[in-house]
């Protein structure tokens, strides 16, 4: 395997690792959001700012339960960079 190929399977090793971290804290925001439109649909009110303090309440509390998680997943992949090389 040249050097090339190694770094493009590295690189795509990140974005896979970076992808699998991120999910679930988006998809905290995701869930939160519609579920802030649903609730402003019903009540008619269309006040823009009223989702965001929501949403990154429920990022930052879906991140700080998930910090274990996310160090053994970084973790796992700093070994498996350091015995790739």
């Amino acid at each position: 395997m040249n050097i090339d190929a190694e770094l493009v399977d590295l690189v795509r090793d990140a974005l896979i690792v970076t992808m699998k971290i991120s999910l679930p804290i988006l998809a905290a925001g995701v869930v939160v959001g519609l579920f802030i439109s649903i609730i402003q649909s019903i009540t008619s009110i269309q006040e823009q700012t009223l989702t965001f303090v929501p949403k990154i309440l429920a990022m930052l509390a879906v991140a700080v339960l998930l910090i274990p998680w996310i160090v053994q997943r970084l973790m796992e992949f700093t070994a498996q960079m350091f015995t790739h090389w």
